[in-house]
């Protein structure tokens, strides 16, 4: 086992009174990806926090291996007095770090580099400190939800970019493709614990459920054990006094082990009211179209939604998701063709914009209206306490103001919120944004139940594949198709996956930006990117460095006695010496490729 690059030992904090970690220990070594799982609240977090060195425990050691670098990426990035979002980026390098790698990933995560902190949106803002982690090429990667607003392209490529690196990863994620793809280890925190396998999420859930139902045995025959020696002590001989009093002393310390367990956490009580049934046929669109200039977002799209379906709409951030549901359910009017809504419509939704709720307000005045201390779920009154302990809510957070919650706990509210409408459409944008596993998977056991329609926009492959019936997907240019089945059905079907909509819209872009130029030129000139200038310097040095190293190895293997005296010295000299060969005839291939694009791109 090789040694740890970052090692959490005995590790306790507290917060309000309440042990948040308590004898926590965490172990990273080079090159291992760990999944760091546990409910909201749980500390996951402050835990990464603690490991980055950004919060000091109450008690236990960091040890980080010298030379080692980390880089953290936090939910919520700190753009400080930096003026735009490259400065920020190349504000994340080291003395030795490579400016064109900053450039280069900006412009691979659909940046400029040019924005303005102060005025980008959520995806924009977490691409860029993706790119300020990224870019130093760290030893350690510490990701929290590193999948945050955006949208399936980009997480795509953020899997496959974290995929060929070879640093240590320590992952918290809600998105479980994300996670099964990438994790190879998990650490599981629960009720102030750390508890690991060396294996990655996709084995987690069978684990977990397997470490609690033990945990339920034991704790049944805790139970039996006190029952047997309470009756023992009322009915037992009393003529051994000592042994009596050993005996009670050994109840009362059950008692005590009884008192201090710290049961798992419930899983919460999603379940929508429903109204009536509606008619069979809820929403049938016929040609619909609609534009914004000549920004053209829906083009001649056609569909008939049911009773029972479950539609979801999937693409990149800005294909118009949640204009094309806006015109289904007939909150904005379509410029030509025309929709129709079934007989006996109710409509519940969940915006994923969480905002618009007053912070000030209360848990309980945001659930009951302010009005009194019940919540009407459907038709019929629900104590806000029950209710809220539905959703996971404890009873001591009535009176906490919004503005003190966590992303997951704003996520189940607004959930909390939507469901208490009764409804046979549902309409969720985004409804898995900050929630956890355990949360995520009674939603989907909810809508699985749920005898009304949904329709919802997300960028959950997992999810996606299941809850939906069918995906509608942007094909570019205000194309929509829909497609029989979840997300992975609809990859198998299309034969690419949603990133081929981005490079059409963006061919699209460009066509008219050279069109607005009016360049006498037929195409524009091709020019290099900062990947392929920074490789033309760069690969001359690498070609001497490799050219070295061969030579060296070379001079080993020259020794006739080497394999005799020292065959394990001979196997890596060989080893490294075919390792260099192969990287330098690519470099070689690859500076040749270049230098002769360069030479075109002179002389066009």
């Amino acid at each position: 086992m090789p040694p740890p690059l970052i090692q959490l030992k005995d590790i306790n904090l507290t917060f309000g009174g309440t042990p948040l970690l308590t004898g926590v220990e965490l172990s990273v070594s080079a090159g291992e990806r760990v999944c760091l799982i546990g409910r909201n609240g749980s500390g996951k977090s402050t835990l990464l926090r603690i490991a980055a060195g950004l919060v000091e425990p109450d008690s236990g050691s960091r040890f980080v291996q010298p030379g080692a670098t980390i880089r953290y990426l936090p939910q919520e990035p700190d753009f400080g007095e930096h003026k735009t979002l490259l400065a920020y980026v190349e504000a994340g390098l080291g003395p030795g770090d490579d400016h064109y790698q900053a450039r280069y990933l900006v412009e691979q995560l659909g940046l400029t580099g040019e924005e303005d902190p102060a005025h980008v949106s959520g995806g924009e803002a977490r691409r860029a400190a993706l790119a300020r982690v990224l870019a130093p090429s760290p030893d350690i990667l510490l990701l929290d939800e590193p999948t945050n607003h955006l949208d399936l392209p980009t997480i795509e490529w953020l899997e496959s970019e974290l995929e060929s690196r070879r640093c240590a990863l320590v992952l918290i994620s809600h998105d479980r493709r994300f996670l099964t793809n990438l994790s190879r280890a998990t650490a599981w925190l629960d009720r102030g614990q750390i508890r690991q396998i060396d294996r990655g999420f996709g084995a987690f859930e069978a684990w977990r459920d397997e470490v609690l139902a033990e945990e339920e045995r034991e704790q049944h025959k805790l139970d039996r054990k006190i029952v047997n020696e309470e009756h023992w002590l009322r009915y037992g001989v009393s003529g051994r006094r000592k042994r009596n009093v050993k005996r009670l002393g050994n109840l009362h310390a059950l008692r005590d082990q009884r008192r201090n367990y710290r049961g798992a956490t419930g899983n919460a009580n999603l379940a929508a009211s429903e109204a009536e049934k509606s008619g069979r046929l809820v929403i049938e669109a016929k040609n619909i179209s609609k534009a914004y200039g000549e920004h053209i977002i829906v083009d001649g799209f056609s569909t008939r939604i049911q009773r029972g379906d479950r539609i979801g709409i999937v693409g990149p951030n800005g294909a118009g998701k949640t204009t094309l549901v806006h015109l289904l359910i007939g909150n904005d009017p379509p410029d030509s063709g025309s929709v129709r809504l079934g007989a006996n419509i109710e409509m519940a939704t969940l915006d994923q914009h969480r905002e618009s709720l007053d912070p000030k307000l209360t848990l309980a005045e945001a659930l009951t209206g302010g009005r009194g201390d019940h919540v009407m779920v459907g038709d019929k009154p629900k104590h806000v306490i029950g209710y809220m302990k539905d959703f996971l809510f404890a009873q001591e957070q009535r009176g906490t103001p919004l503005e003190a919650l966590s992303g997951g706990e704003r996520g189940r509210l607004m959930l909390a919120r939507a469901l208490a409408k009764p409804s046979n459409l549902l309409v969720l944008d985004e409804p898995t944004n900050d929630l956890d596993l355990e949360t995520l998977d009674v939603l989907e056991e909810m809508l699985g139940d749920y005898d009304g329609t949904v329709i919802l926009i997300s960028h959950d492959r997992d999810f996606l594949d299941r809850v939906v019936t069918s995906a509608i997907v942007p094909e570019g240019q205000g194309r929509w198709i829909e497609y029989a089945g979840g997300y992975s059905d609809m990859l198998a079907q299309r034969g690419a996956d949603v990133r081929r909509e981005a490079v059409k819209a963006q061919a699209v872009v460009e066509e008219k930006k050279e069109a607005k130029a009016a360049a006498p030129e037929a195409t524009p000139k091709r020019r290099l990117n900062f990947n392929e200038k920074h490789a033309l310097e760069t690969l001359p040095k690498t070609i001497e460095k490799l050219q070295a190293e061969i030579a060296k190895q070379q001079k080993l293997l020259d020794d006739p006695d080497l394999y005799a005296k020292d065959r394990k010295k001979f196997d890596a000299a060989s080893a490294a010496i075919g390792k260099a060969q192969e990287e330098l005839s690519a470099a070689e291939d690859r500076w040749l490729e270049l230098e002769v694009l360069r030479e075109e791109i002179e002389q066009a």
